[in-house]
């Protein structure tokens, strides 16, 4: 990420998410408020982007379509089919809500880009207190436009402002009202595969010292086959492309074999590692690149 730049990739995250909540029926995650939270000139230049890279891609699929709109829901639809994006935010919603039941009183959300759980999910957060963890240029984005909404801040979330490659999140939550002795559920979703394998463990290896035992982590991971261009494919090898220009490179990815070892050796133990398969059994949209684990403290 550029100096003063916000993530586009968490605005692009946050379209996408809108789009399946305004357009798409089932719905696997309903996230009513993304749309709210992309001002329209952003709206606007996504949706420029998305229609023209339709028309080059698919140009006879893209002459047929009556308008815009069904344009638009089309190619966020297909998207969003390829990708973990919606899986892994329903995945984790549904592991939180069993952690609250089991006595969890902390969400930490590392990354948190655009996320609404704070202001759509009114039930859960009586029983937390959300820390929502991000770089500060784009958590300045995000709080700006929430002010400009006039969304009322929950006097149960909390902002902390830190840049993962250069700064340590145990520092960052000391100088917070997190609470190390009470259990906690951090979630850390789109973020492993722009850092390095040492600032991923590093981080890992973080929350397993600043919280209790029983507390849980969930991370999605790249399979370290995205970065063999002899085992990748040429939409994942464009989609690897586009972050690289949009100043976010992916850098890391990791080999599921030995995930249960390396997560031992950072102080916890795996409980669940969803692949493609597993994950478009329960949500029916994944990728064949992307995992999502659950991890518990030791």
């Amino acid at each position: 990420m550029e100096e003063d730049q916000f993530s586009l990739t968490a605005v692009m995250c946050a379209y996408l998410r809108a789009s399946h909540a305004k357009y798409d029926d089932p719905k696997i995650f309903d996230d009513f408020l993304a749309y709210q939270l992309i001002p329209d000139e952003n709206r606007l230049l996504i949706e420029q982007g998305l229609i023209k890279y339709l028309k080059l891609k698919a140009p006879e699929l893209a002459a047929s379509l009556p308008d815009q709109t069904t344009a638009l829901a089309w190619i966020t639809r297909a998207m969003n089919s390829r990708s973990n994006l919606l899986s892994r935010s329903r995945y984790t919603e549904e592991a939180l809500e069993a952690a609250v039941n089991h006595g969890t009183q902390q969400y930490v959300i590392l990354g948190a880009g655009l996320d609404t759980f704070a202001f759509r999910r009114p039930d859960l957060l009586a029983k937390l207190h959300v820390f929502e963890v991000d770089h500060p240029n784009t958590q300045n984005f995000k709080t700006q436009r929430i002010t400009e909404l006039g969304w009322e801040f929950p006097a149960q979330l909390s902002f902390i402002s830190m840049d993962f490659t250069q700064e340590s999140l145990a520092v960052a939550l000391k100088k917070s009202s997190y609470n190390p002795r009470v259990k906690s559920f951090f979630s850390w979703l789109g973020v492993t595969m722009y850092l390095t394998r040492e600032e991923v463990f590093t981080t890992l290896r973080t929350i397993a010292a600043i919280a209790p035992a029983g507390s849980w982590v969930i991370f999605d991971y790249f399979d370290i086959d995205v970065f063999n261009p002899q085992k990748v494919d040429p939409q994942m090898q464009e989609q690897i492309a586009h972050a690289q220009e949009a100043g976010e490179p992916m850098k890391t990815g990791f080999d599921p074999a030995m995930l249960a070892s390396d997560l031992v050796n950072l102080g916890f133990y795996l409980h669940e590692d969803l692949d493609q398969v597993d994950i478009q059994k329960r949500y029916l949209c994944g990728s064949k690149y992307v995992h999502l684990v659950q991890a518990i403290i030791k």
